[in-house]
């Protein structure tokens, strides 16, 4: 059993940075692929990055050159810094981990424990 805890989500104005946060219990973390994706009010869930056990990195195409995914896997903790923040990356925001990752996925059924979401609002 793998628990996630995201945090660090919040109001910013736009244009404005947050970085969430994913602490996560599981013996081997530094094996997990980990990824974020995020859930507008009104629309379905949908992927914004992932990490490898490797370090290598995969993300959508809306917040690319916006949003870095990192880990570290001493404190078991995926990070996902936003910055140049937009009204639309508004939604409840939820990490994922893929325990026997093949290849870096943007497919939710890839990914076998999630976190219970945080609040990410960005206003105009």
């Amino acid at each position: 059993q793998v628990q996630l805890v995201e945090s660090g989500g919040g109001l910013v104005q736009a244009g404005g940075s947050l970085r969430l946060s994913c602490a996560a219990s599981g013996r081997t973390f530094s094996r997990y692929a980990l990824g974020w994706f995020r859930q507008a009010p009104g629309k379905e869930r949908e992927f914004v990055a992932a990490i490898g056990w490797s370090g290598s990195t995969y993300y959508s195409d809306s917040v690319k050159g916006r949003f870095t995914i990192s880990r570290d896997n001493a404190k078991k903790t995926v990070y996902l810094r936003m910055n140049s923040l937009k009204p639309e990356d508004t939604a409840v925001y939820y990490c994922a981990a893929e325990l026997y990752p093949q290849t870096l996925s943007s497919a939710e059924g890839e990914y076998d424990y999630w976190g219970q979401g945080t609040q990410v609002t960005v206003s105009s």
